[in-house]
């Protein structure tokens, strides 16, 4: 079967990546089974611009097609923040909880709670950049935590017309809305037509 690998050490988002590709007849390996080769630095200005150097990274030092994900969270009343800095918005090595904090301390008081999720996804094989496709989900910024589920900001954010948060969701019904899921819907087909062909 076609190898792919996904240019993440992220647990949360490896598990996550991995069920939503898994209607494909592929072996998706990450970079944790890679754990000598460095990751590579994120240091774009834009989402799509980091999905692209760590796709082409992975492709490129490990020799195998890789599928890089970068996603950030806009919030309108933090002109755009923490955006590209997502992950690491509240410092090196910070924890899902401190970036969340961080959010909610720059929020108090804050009419304005419009927000939206982006993602950029990128797949390149040893010869360059075969396709990056991109999604939004757009909705608010909750006053408190709510909800077990989910990884990163998905406890502060509610996606517009769902009455929940991402973490008060069910992995199925999340692998169904969220931005995450609709950049991978928008991939499938690029990755089957690869697929396909390396099985002729």
């Amino acid at each position: 079967m076609q190898p792919l690998i996904v240019a993440s050490r992220n647990p949360d988002k490896i598990r996550e990546l991995k069920e939503l590709l898994s209607p494909l007849k592929i072996v998706v390996h990450s970079f944790l089974d890679f754990p000598t080769i460095p990751s590579p630095i994120e240091d774009k200005d834009t989402i799509a611009g980091n999905a692209m150097k760590k796709a082409l990274y992975g492709a490129s030092r490990i020799g195998m097609l890789c599928l890089a994900d970068d996603t950030g969270m806009f919030i309108d009343a933090l002109d755009g923040a923490p955006g590209v800095y997502s992950a690491r918005y509240a410092g090196t090595g910070c924890s899902y909880l401190d970036n969340r904090r961080k959010v909610l301390i720059q929020m108090d008081g804050k009419q304005n709670r419009a927000a939206h999720f982006d993602t950029a996804i990128a797949l390149a094989d040893r010869d360059g950049i075969i396709a990056i496709v991109t999604a939004s989900v757009s909705g608010t910024i909750c006053i408190r935590e709510r909800g077990e589920n989910g990884f990163g900001y998905d406890n502060l954010f509610e996606p517009d017309g769902l009455g929940k948060t991402y973490a008060e969701l069910s992995d199925v019904e999340k692998n169904i809305y969220s931005h995450r899921s609709l950049a991978i819907k928008k991939i499938i087909p690029i990755l089957e037509r690869i697929v396909t062909s390396c099985n002729d």
